[in-house]
């Protein structure tokens, strides 16, 4: 086997490998931990498409925004729990659709303000995510 087939080969197992660890997590998770690893994902995909865009890298960068949006959209609101979150789930739902004009935005105009933007917003709701994971493991 030659050298190139050889890392191509290792660079699928390593990536077959992640996704099992991935699942497997996600698996074993909390619904807790569950909306902290779609925060996680969708952060990641951000930092991914901040990455294609100062590269030029448009096709790339479309993709990795594709997958925030896919993530927020389709993870995080539709997680939210209208009837038992009352007023929160309905600011989060505004929120989480902000995030995601944000997005559509950074990828229509190539605009990092509008990704730092979207990320910031994530990062800051995480945060208060992850503090009241804390509080209720009593961690």
């Amino acid at each position: 086997m030659s050298a190139m087939r050889g890392a191509a080969a290792y660079g699928r197992g390593a990536s077959a490998y992640a996704k099992v660890g991935v699942e497997s997590a996600a698996m074993s998770a909390s619904p807790h931990q569950l909306i902290v690893m779609l925060f996680d994902g969708a952060q990641a995909s951000i930092r991914t498409a901040r990455i294609h865009l100062e590269d030029g890298n448009v096709a790339e960068k479309g993709k990795a925004i594709s997958k925030a949006m896919d993530i927020v959209n389709n993870g995080l609101m539709a997680a939210l729990d209208a009837e038992r979150g009352g007023e929160i789930a309905e600011r989060l739902a505004s929120l989480y659709d902000y995030v995601v004009r944000l997005l559509l935005s950074a990828n229509r105009h190539n605009d990092v303000e509008s990704l730092n933007q979207a990320e910031a917003l994530l990062n800051d709701i995480a945060s208060a995510w992850r503090e009241i994971g804390g509080r209720a493991s009593g961690e």
